[in-house]
């Protein structure tokens, strides 16, 4: 009879005191993760642009310039985008329009590689002064 006593009280402390304890962990939250396609398109062409308003205002101090809008955005069938970017060049208080093509990688066995052959790039085709 004390055997079946010290087994239920075993059992009971078992059940009631946790075998092991963690504390969590707070993780933060993460501020401004918010991404728009505008935000995606930026981070590729920016480098490409960048180049292309250096070699049409040249570099100078405090020379930059700023991201206006996307004007439009088509599909090519060779599953390239072109993409209109109207920027402003406060320095020079100018307002331009920049057409780039971005061409993702044909790596993909769905796409047709007579049509998709190439890898991923940037290119400006059309840089037009909007404002004199």
């Amino acid at each position: 009879m004390l055997k079946r006593y010290v087994i239920i009280l075993g059992f009971l402390l078992f059940a009631i005191n946790p075998i092991q304890t963690t504390k969590a962990e707070s993780v933060p939250k993460a501020v401004g993760s918010y991404v728009t396609t505008e935000d995606i398109i930026f981070d590729l062409v920016f480098p490409t642009i960048d180049k292309r308003v250096i070699k049409e205002y040249g570099d100078g101090p405090l020379f930059g310039w700023n991201w206006k809008r996307i004007v439009g955005i088509s599909y090519n069938d060779n599953h390239s985008y072109d993409v209109a970017i109207r920027i402003v060049i406060p320095d020079k208080n100018r307002e331009d329009l920049v057409m780039v093509r971005i061409s993702p990688s044909c790596n993909n066995e769905k796409l047709n590689k007579l049509k998709c052959n190439h890898d991923f790039m940037v290119e400006v085709l059309d840089y037009k002064h909007m404002s004199q």
